[in-house]
C-alpha cells in the first residue's frame, strides 16, 4: 500500500503532503484544483512518462516522493531489490525529478534506477482505473484477462501450459516450414559438399603433410649447401686423429678433446677437481663423437634430387589448391590440418542433410505429437473457461443489478478459433445486455461511459474477492483478510452516474477497502460519503507570495477533511454550497447512511 506521498512543483501544486491510510479514500475538489497533479504525481511514481511541462511555472524541477509498505517476501520487494534498492523492513522509498528541461530522474530505496524498474515495481503495487482503463476494457486482450484472473492460481498455470504447448507447437511447425522452404538449397549444398569431399578423397592428405613437404623442399633447393655446412662440421669435430700435433694437418675436435681428457686425467689423482673435470671432458667426446656419426649418416642420405624437388612442389601446389578451391570462396582454409577438419565438418553436415534424424518425416510425426498435446490442454482451457463464464456472468450481473442497471445482464461469449491462437482455441467477448430483450452488444457499442465504469467497478469487485478466495486457498493456516499491499486508484470512476447508483459505487469501493487500499478521485458525494478518509484539494490564491511579481498566485493544498468540514465539503458537492443548511443535513445523513452499512458488513 501506499503510506504517504510528498509533491513539490508539481503543476498547480507548490508543496502538499499526503498520508494515505488503509481502506478507502477518497479525494475530492473543485475543478482545477489540482486533483488530476495528484494522480500524475502517483503516475510518476509508478514510471509513468514524463514531461517538463509539469513542472509549476517559475520552478527549476518538481520532486515526488513517496513511501510503500509491502511484503518483502513480494514480486515487487524482489524486483526493487534485484535494483539494488533498500528495504527499511516493510518501507520501500521512491522518488522522482522531473527537471524544467532536460531528462528525469527516478531512484527506489535509495539507489538510482531506471523509470522502467519503478514501473514494474509499481505495477505489482498499485492499478489505476480511470478512463483509458475503460477504454482497455473493450479490448479482447483486456475481456480475456478479465475471465482468466477469475480462475486463480489454477487456471494461471493451466494458462501457462497451454502457453508453452502453443510455442512448442509453432516452433516445431516453424522448423518444419523451413525445411521444406530450403529443400532446394539443402540439394544445391549436398552437392557442392559432396564435390569437395570427393576431391579431398582423390588428393587424400596426410596431416601436416605441406610442412612436411615443405621442409624436404628447402632441403632438395639448398642440398649442396647443405652437404657443404655437414662435411665442414663433421670434419672439424672427427677429423685424421694423426694430424693432430702435426704441422700440415687441421687437428679434429674428438681428438682435442680425447688429449684433454688423457691430461687431465693423468694428475686426477693428485687433485680430485681435476677428476671431475676430466670426467666431463669424457662426456663432452663421448658428445662430440655422436654428433660426428650423425652427421655422417646425414651426408650419407642427402641427395641433390631435382626429379624429386618437382614431384614435392607439385605436391605442395596441388594442397595449396585444394585450400583455396574445395570449401568454396566463404570460407577460408590455411593449411592440410584446417582442410581435414573441414572433411570432417562437410561429411557430417551431409549426413545430417541426407540422414532421417532431422528430416521432413521426423519433424511431422513431431508436429503431429506436438498438435495431439496443444489440442488437450485447449480443450482442457476450454473447458475453464466456460466454467468461469458462466461464473462471470453470474457474479458481474448481479453485481450491476446492485449498481441500478435493472435488466442489464453482461454476457461472456467464446468463440472457436479456426485454428488455435497463442491463448487459446476461442476468442473472449464481453456484451453488454441493456434491457430484458435487447441484443447482446460489445461493450465497445453497447455500453455508455457511465455504464462502462460501473461494469468495470463490478468486474473489480467480483475479480477481487475472487482472488481473496484464491489467497485463502493459497494459505490454508489464515493470514490477512486485508490486502493493504495492493493500491487500487480510480479516476471518475462514477462520471456518468449519480444518486442511488453512486451511493451503491461507494458501497462497493467500500466493501473492495476491507481488502485493499482504495483511492477514489470523485465528484459525487454520495461515492466521498463512503471513504474512511476524506481529502479535500484546495486552490487558494497567495497574494503575500505573489506582491514581488505585481499579481497573486495560486496554490494548491491537501488537506483531511473530518467531522463539520468534511460535511460542508460533502454539501458543497451536493449543492455548490458549503454553508447551505439543507444540503449540510443531507451530507450528514449521508455520512450516518454509510456509517451503518459499513458497520453492520
Amino acid at each position: 500500500m501506499i503510506e504517504s506521498l510528498h509533491i513539490e512543483d508539481l503543476g498547480v501544486i507548490r508543496s502538499a503532503d499526503l498520508a494515505l491510510s488503509p481502506g478507502l479514500t477518497a479525494l475530492t475538489g473543485e475543478t482545477g484544483a489540482g486533483k488530476t497533479m495528484v494522480l500524475t504525481s502517483l503516475g510518476l511514481l509508478l514510471g509513468r512518462r514524463a514531461e517538463s511541462s509539469i513542472v509549476r511555472t517559475g520552478a527549476q524541477r518538481c520532486l515526488v516522493e513517496g513511501a510503500f509498505i509491502l511484503d518483502p517476501d513480494s514480486r515487487a520487494a524482489e524486483r526493487a531489490l534485484e535494483a539494488g534498492a533498500e528495504l527499511d523492513e516493510e518501507v520501500l522509498l521512491a522518488s522522482r525529478t522531473v527537471p524544467a528541461s532536460g531528462r528525469s530522474r527516478a531512484h527506489l530505496g535509495g539507489r538510482a534506477v531506471p523509470s522502467a524498474v519503478l514501473a514494474q515495481v509499481g505495477g505489482a503495487l498499485v492499478s489505476v482505473h480511470g478512463q483509458a482503463d475503460q477504454l482497455r476494457l473493450r479490448s479482447a486482450a483486456a475481456q480475456r484477462a478479465a475471465l482468466d484472473s477469475l480462475g486463480g492460481a489454477e487456471h494461471r498455470q493451466l494458462c501457462r501450459r497451454y502457453s508453452q504447448a502453443y510455442r512448442e507447437r509453432a516452433g516445431i511447425a516453424r522448423a518444419l516450414e523451413e525445411w521444406q522452404a530450403s529443400a532446394r538449397s539443402r540439394g544445391e549444398e549436398a552437392a557442392r559438399l559432396r564435390r569437395g569431399l570427393e576431391a579431398l578423397e582423390e588428393l587424400d592428405p596426410a596431416p601436416g603433410e605441406d610442412r612436411e613437404l615443405s621442409a624436404e623442399a628447402d632441403r632438395l633447393d639448398h642440398a649442396e649447401d647443405l652437404r657443404r655446412a655437414a662435411t665442414t662440421a663433421q670434419t672439424a669435430l672427427s677429423g685424421d686423429e694423426e694430424a693432430l700435433g702435426t704441422a700440415g694437418g687441421a687437428p679434429d675436435v674428438v681428438a682435442l678433446i680425447s688429449e684433454a681428457q688423457r691430461a687431465l686425467a693423468h694428475e686426477a689423482q693428485v687433485d680430485p677437481a681435476l677428476a671431475e673435470l676430466a670426467e666431463r671432458t669424457g662426456r663432452l667426446g663421448i658428445e662430440a663423437a655422436d654428433i660426428a656419426a650423425e652427421l655422417s649418416s646425414y651426408l650419407a642420405g642427402l641427395q641433390a634430387d631435382p626429379a624429386r624437388l618437382a614431384r614435392v612442389q607439385d605436391r605442395r601446389a596441388a594442397l595449396a589448391r585444394a585450400c583455396r578451391e574445395i570449401a568454396g570462396p566463404g570460407e577460408r582454409i590455411d593449411d592440410v590440418d584446417a582442410l581435414l577438419a573441414w572433411g570432417q565438418r562437410a561429411a557430417a553436415r551431409l549426413a545430417e542433410i541426407d540422414g532421417p534424424q532431422d528430416g521432413a518425416a521426423v519433424l511431422a510425426e513431431r508436429l503431429a505429437g506436438a498438435e495431439e498435446d496443444l489440442a488437450v490442454v485447449g480443450a482442457e482451457l476450454s473447458r475453464a473457461r466456460r466454467a468461469l463464464a458462466q461464473r462471470l456472468e453470474e457474479d458481474v450481473t448481479a453485481e450491476l443489478e446492485g449498481l441500478h442497471m435493472k435488466g442489464s445482464r453482461l454476457v461472456v461469449e467464446l468463440t472457436e478459433l479456426d485454428e488455435p491462437g497463442p491463448t487459446g482455441a476461442e476468442g473472449v467477448a464481453l456484451a453488454l445486455v441493456s434491457h430484458p430483450g435487447a441484443p447482446a452488444l460489445p461493450l465497445g457499442r453497447g455500453a455508455s461511459g457511465g455504464e462502462l465504469s460501473r461494469i468495470m467497478l463490478a468486474l473489480e469487485v467480483v475479480l477481487a474477492e475472487a482472488a481473496v478466495q484464491d489467497g485463502a486457498q493459497a494459505d490454508p493456516q489464515g493470514g490477512s483478510a486485508r490486502r493493504a499491499d495492493r493500491t487500487l486508484i480510480f479516476d471518475e470512476i462514477d462520471a456518468g452516474v449519480g444518486g442511488r447508483a453512486a451511493r451503491e459505487i461507494g458501497r462497493r469501493l467500500a466493501r473492495l477497502a476491507r481488502r485493499y487500499q482504495v483511492v477514489v478521485v470523485t465528484h459525487l458525494a454520495q461515492v466521498a460519503a463512503w471513504a474512511d478518509t476524506h481529502m479535500v484539494v484546495r486552490k487558494e490564491t497567495d497574494a503575500e507570495a505573489g506582491q514581488e511579481a505585481g499579481e497573486p498566485t495560486t496554490r494548491t493544498s491537501v488537506v483531511v477533511v473530518e467531522g463539520g468540514q468534511r460535511r460542508r465539503e460533502l454539501a458543497r458537492m451536493l449543492s455548490g454550497h458549503e454553508d447551505s443548511e439543507a444540503a449540510v443535513r443531507h451530507a450528514a445523513e449521508l455520512l450516518e447512511e454509510a456509517g451503518m452499512a459499513q458497520s453492520q458488513a
